[in-house]
């Protein structure tokens, strides 16, 4: 796959484009183009880009991106 990043919405989970990713940096998330091998669902963190738990992002869906 190309190397770069793809951006996601917080609030709807759905790919958008670097510039409104950059609009709206508290709400978006960076995410690396690399290969899906994940197993089961993750949450991130759409501040930080950084994993956490199940039950935090199913509390925080509008700070939040759900992988599968």
């Amino acid at each position: 796959m190309a190397k770069g990043s793809n951006f996601r919405s917080a609030g709807t989970g759905r790919f958008i484009t670097p510039g409104k990713a950059a609009k709206s940096p508290s709400t978006s998330l960076k995410e690396p183009r690399t290969a899906s091998g994940s197993s089961g669902e993750h949450y991130r963190s759409a501040g930080t880009g950084r994993y956490v738990t199940t039950k935090y992002g199913k509390a925080n869906p509008g700070t939040t991106v759900k992988e599968s």
